[in-house]
């Protein structure tokens, strides 16, 4: 048997309690054998500014740490919230730092999934085709179905943090599973 496919998980938001959060580590804990899921963290990368790319001495660590993760990663789960029909910040801001410099992007053909979840009706619809626009640029295949809009995220965990609905434990393992194959096909031709 193959090593399994290594997928990094960028989670939109950074609050301690976040659902989001819950939703990404419930994700790692249902992966298939065939993938291993790392959450990534974006909330200490300092704002893109390219003039401190363009001073190789100036570039943080923090953004050469992130881009060699991603570069290293066979493929990527973005876990995000919804923040004015768009993604929060810091997920913005981890794009654009992995993006850079410019023809240098770590995220080029990296096969990537988006799973947005709200406490609201929509599961982050926005959020998601915002992001979803960004990826097409940054030439990464997404995955198209199923679609991950999570709706009521803040009544599906247990006490345990555990997925409590079996039904949307199958519908996250189908993601899984979807993905898995995405990169079957881009990774393992």
């Amino acid at each position: 048997m193959s090593a399994p496919l290594d997928v990094v998980v960028i989670v939109g938001s950074l609050r301690k309690a976040s659902l989001n959060r819950k939703l990404a580590m419930a994700l790692a804990a249902l992966a298939p054998p065939e993938l291993r899921l790392e959450i990534v963290e974006i909330g200490a990368l300092p704002l893109y500014n390219q003039d401190l790319d363009d001073d190789a001495a100036g570039v943080p660590a923090a953004w050469t740490a992130f881009r060699d993760r991603v570069a290293r990663a066979d493929g990527v789960i973005f876990v995000t919230p919804e923040y004015n029909r768009s993604v929060p910040a810091p997920l913005k801001n981890a794009i654009d730092v992995g993006s850079r410099p410019y023809g240098k992007s770590a995220w080029s053909g990296k096969p990537a999934a988006v799973v947005s979840a709200s406490p609201g009706a929509i599961g982050g619809f926005g959020a998601n085709h915002h992001l979803r626009q960004s990826l097409v640029f940054l030439d990464m295949p997404t995955l198209q179905q199923p679609e991950a809009y999570i709706s009521g995220v803040d009544k599906l965990f247990d006490d345990a943090g555990n997925v409590a609905s079996e039904s949307t434990r199958g519908f996250l393992e189908k993601i899984l599973r979807a993905h898995a194959a995405l990169l079957e096909r881009y990774v393992r031709r």
